[in-house]
């Protein structure tokens, strides 16, 4: 019997060159894939306390490449593949497939969040008993987790993805099609090398707190070496 609801995580595997590229330079592409992994393996890390939820990886380039085979025997998590032509389509499949597996709510998150936690999922699960659909808004116009309790395909129909206005245009989307939409607090995403510093910086007193002893000295390590770089 599947559990109430679905985590479903969107991942990429931690390719260099192909993972965190808007932070090379100053970082090499060995390093920014090394923070990727870190940041995978923290998501995933974080849902394995929680109860009432099955967890998915979604996963990209596939869920037969050896960094993913291994999660799945670390953390006996469920793999998938992401099935779509843009993020929108992969994301509308992957909520889809949830709901016809049979979970009464789905939420679906990115990895790119260093300081996500349970009472990130908790808050979301909560909403959803009062609104159609959840958005974790980041900082920079986009949102770093979307729940739902049905299919919503017009909610990623012709979004401007990776540009400043993912979150403005899902909402009016989501208000043409007359759904209720509830909002998660802000939170800071890690896309360039001055998100790094500003994290460290201005999120001191919670983000690091909530970091892994991994990613906290990924993190550290890479503004030892860069840190001199002038912000862009």
């Amino acid at each position: 019997m599947p559990a109430e609801g679905a985590i479903i995580i969107f991942a990429k595997a931690p390719v260099p060159g192909t993972v965190k590229t808007r932070m090379c330079p100053p970082l090499i592409p060995d390093e920014a894939a090394s923070l990727h992994g870190s940041l995978v393996m923290d998501a995933v890390e974080r849902t394995r306390s929680l109860r009432g939820f099955d967890v998915f990886l979604a996963c990209t380039p596939g869920m037969d490449h050896p960094f993913f085979q291994t999660l799945a025997a670390r953390y006996r998590i469920r793999l998938c593949d992401q099935v779509g032509e843009d993020l929108g389509q992969r994301m509308d499949h992957a909520l889809t497939a949830a709901f016809n597996r049979g979970y009464a709510h789905a939420v679906l998150v990115g990895t790119d969040i260093p300081n996500l936690a349970a009472r990130h999922y908790e808050r979301a699960t909560a909403l959803l008993q009062t609104t159609d659909v959840v958005l974790g808004p980041t900082e920079d116009g986009g949102y770093y987790l979307v729940g739902a309790k049905h299919p919503v395909p017009a909610l990623f129909a012709n979004i401007p993805w990776s540009t400043g206005e993912v979150l403005a245009q899902s909402r009016a989307r989501a208000d043409r099609a007359g759904l209720v939409v509830g909002l998660l607090d802000p939170e800071r995403d890690l896309d360039t090398f001055d998100d790094i510093r500003a994290f460290l910086h201005d999120d001191a007193g919670s983000g690091r707190q909530a970091l892994s002893t991994r990613t906290g000295n990924v993190l550290h390590t890479l503004i030892q070496r860069h840190g001199n770089t002038p912000p862009a």
